[in-house]
């Protein structure tokens, strides 16, 4: 039978939901959460549906478990899901889980303001600011990001050609900057990007093999990062991600922004120690810096932080039962 009840805190990270669910949590097995985050998929994805598809969840649903850390001197360990699978990692859903377990009392500090934490990715650690018991901002210093590829030539249906990079940030991303098939972001609309990120992610996928030197579980390129001019000029750049099936990111997206400096850096577009302020489509910003260069398996990569901000919207208790039809949930494309 697959059935439970599932507590959960809801809120939002720069515009974009985090759902961290605290009880409910299957027993998963694996020394890393890399093996951990396998287990879950074979054997308990069922939850994952259950949560974020209608008519629990919707579109844009994103979520995350916390586990007991799987090294010597975690704080914690954390399990991401949402409507596109369980991602290695999540930048945006990092930042909620953090704050909202902190501000209740879910995860206890071996230092003050600072954690160390395992995602199926690798370790992260992270600072923050508590005050007033309410969690004021989350940087995260995120796993290692570098340039995959660079001046990729796709043919896209009724668009055309496209020239695109393609770059890790903890998840593989296809950086679609302006030419003469796509304007910007500023001059397209959400219907737009909806219409042709799965065209170029399916095109890309049939092209190009994205694995991760080091862990051959993450692979694919599961994200579209289109580029533009920002709207406030405090932004160094602007972007819209597409996920999942037909999700844009309200958030400037974490792993995207690691992606996107990554991508700069290796141009010499950006440097080491500069702050890159990335706007998401609905104008929120997360402070992003290059803290320094390193080596993914010999290909030159960076250390990426980010800096960013979320707010709880509720808290409730979901159950699933497996006599309701849609228990596992649906989407409506």
């Amino acid at each position: 039978m697959r059935k439970g009840t599932f507590a959960c805190i809801d809120g939002h990270t720069c515009g974009n939901p985090v759902r961290l669910i605290t009880s409910g949590h299957p027993n998963l097995r694996g020394d890393t959460m890399s093996e951990k985050r396998q287990h879950f998929m074979s054997e308990y994805d069922w939850i994952r549906q259950a949560l974020m598809f209608e008519p629990r969840g919707h579109d844009m649903m994103s979520g995350s478990f916390i586990y007991p850390p799987t090294t010597a001197d975690g704080d914690a360990s954390i399990l991401f899901v949402e409507t596109s699978g369980s991602l290695p990692m999540c930048g945006h859903g990092t930042i909620g889980t953090v704050t909202f377990a902190l501000e209740n009392g879910l995860i206890q500090p071996t230092h003050n303001h600072k954690l160390k934490l395992d995602t199926p990715a690798g370790r992260v650690d992270v600072e923050y600011l508590l005050q007033d018991d309410k969690v004021q901002w989350v940087k995260l210093f995120n796993v290692a990001a570098y340039l995959a590829y660079e001046n990729i030539i796709i043919d896209v249906p009724e668009l055309g050609l496209l020239n695109v990079d393609i770059s890790y940030g903890g998840n593989f991303y296809i950086i679609v900057e302006p030419q003469t098939n796509f304007p910007g972001i500023d001059k397209w609309s959400a219907c737009d990007i909806l219409k042709f990120s799965p065209q170029i992610r399916k095109v890309v996928n049939q092209t190009l093999e994205c694995v991760h030197p080091l862990d051959a579980t993450v692979k694919g390129a599961s994200h579209v990062l289109w580029t533009g001019q920002p709207k406030h000029s405090s932004s160094s750049a602007a972007n819209a991600v597409f996920y999942g099936d037909k999700a844009i990111d309200r958030s400037p997206c974490g792993t995207g922004t690691s992606a996107r400096m990554a991508q700069l850096y290796a141009k010499g577009l950006l440097a080491v120690g500069q702050q890159f302020v990335h706007e998401s489509y609905i104008g929120s910003q997360f402070v992003g810096c290059i803290e320094a260069v390193t080596e993914v398996a010999g290909k030159t990569a960076i250390l990426p932080s980010i800096r960013g901000w979320s707010k709880v919207t509720g808290t409730s208790n979901i159950c699933v039962d497996d006599s309701d039809p849609y228990a596992f949930g649906f989407q409506v494309i």
